[in-house]
């Protein structure tokens, strides 16, 4: 059986935390930002959790982390 590859996309926008949950950054803070209230802009910067409903699948495309 050979090794299975990572998906490197997925390898590029996601990291393991110590407890082995999967650390992901927000979307929507890339451009259009004159409309978006600074609050917003600020809580955009903070990384995040991957939810338990897509985080089965995320593990499939990192098979090595």
């Amino acid at each position: 059986m050979p090794k299975m590859k990572t998906n490197r996309a997925a390898a590029k926008r996601l990291r393991r935390t110590a407890k082995g949950k999967l650390r992901r950054n927000k979307a929507y803070h890339s451009h259009i930002l004159t409309k978006k209230s600074t609050k917003r802009k600020r809580s955009l910067r903070k990384a995040t959790l991957v939810s338990k409903a897509d985080e089965k699948r995320m593990n499939r495309l990192l098979p090595g982390s």
